[in-house]
């Protein structure tokens, strides 16, 4: 495999082009999803328009929609940057550089798994709890912000993020991932949003999780405990902290079945407060 320049020599495509293919990918990856190829038919989607102004005859537009359709899953907003690395690729062939169909799709593997798990922690795990932490308490006051904004805001800085990867990937070609990679850049950026991430979580079970008993025990002497308030003593929040970790454990043991989960939690609430138990 010949070595892979990030200039552009005989540009093709046109900032107008690369957006557009980001608008495809960023509406359907989350959306189009196969059981056999999951993120592939999206992502090949994405590339026709590309694909088409690079490729005249129909057998190379052939090969290269064929290459787009193996399997292929990431996370669907950091993943405009292997988009931009691929775009870049796919014009350096088109306009005859040395770059074979397996680098192409090695390239798209390789980096599939690395950027989902940089996705993951940013977006899922930072971003998306921040924004809806903020809104949160507009929603618990009865304003309609807390409900609207989230929706306006997290796609908006969604698509920023992608906007600003897909070009950059496409303008350093495949160094761009090297660089995030080299000196161990991308495990810190995982770690950090992960601490993020994790704060925001416990902030949120602390704040709007409510969950208190109201067991109280009478004695001959006519004293009286309440369960409440020597909780409080020993742990503020101990039963909402509670609640969390058994559900956290259920999930880390028997995995992500939020049906069923859901289904206890109301189950469970439901018969408690019958008996005066929370």
């Amino acid at each position: 495999m010949g070595e892979i320049t990030t200039t552009q020599e005989n540009t093709k495509l046109t900032k107008k082009d690369i957006t557009k293919s980001m608008w495809i990918y960023y509406a359907g990856a989350e959306l189009s999803n196969s059981y056999e190829r999951l993120q592939s038919l999206v992502f090949c989607a994405s590339m026709t328009p590309i694909l088409k102004k690079l490729y005249t005859t129909d057998e190379e537009l052939s090969a290269a929609l064929k290459r787009h359709l193996v399997f292929f899953n990431t996370e669907g907003i950091l993943g405009a940057i292997i988009q931009g690395i691929v775009i870049s690729m796919e014009e350096q062939k088109s306009n005859g550089e040395s770059i074979t169909d397996d680098a192409i799709t090695g390239i798209k593997t390789g980096l599939m798994g690395p950027v989902a798990g940089m996705g993951d922690a940013i977006i899922w795990a930072a971003v998306m709890p921040i924004i809806f932490s903020i809104f949160l308490p507009f929603a618990s006051n009865g304003s309609a912000l807390g409900g609207i904004m989230p929706l306006i805001l997290y796609p908006l800085v969604t698509i920023v993020i992608s906007y600003y990867l897909i070009h950059n990937g496409y303008t350093l070609g495949k160094k761009s991932i090297v660089s995030l990679l080299h000196g161990g850049r991308m495990k810190n950026i995982i770690f950090t949003a992960n601490v993020i991430g994790l704060t925001m979580m416990g902030a949120l079970s602390a704040s709007y999780i409510t969950l208190t008993t109201p067991l109280e025990f009478s004695f001959s002497g006519g004293s009286t405990i309440v369960m409440q308030e020597v909780l409080d003593l020993i742990v503020p929040g101990l039963l909402p902290l509670s609640a969390v970790f058994i559900i956290y454990a259920y999930l880390k043991k028997k995995g992500p079945h939020y049906t069923k989960i859901l289904l206890t939690v109301v189950i469970v609430s439901i018969i408690t407060s019958l008996l005066g138990i929370f």
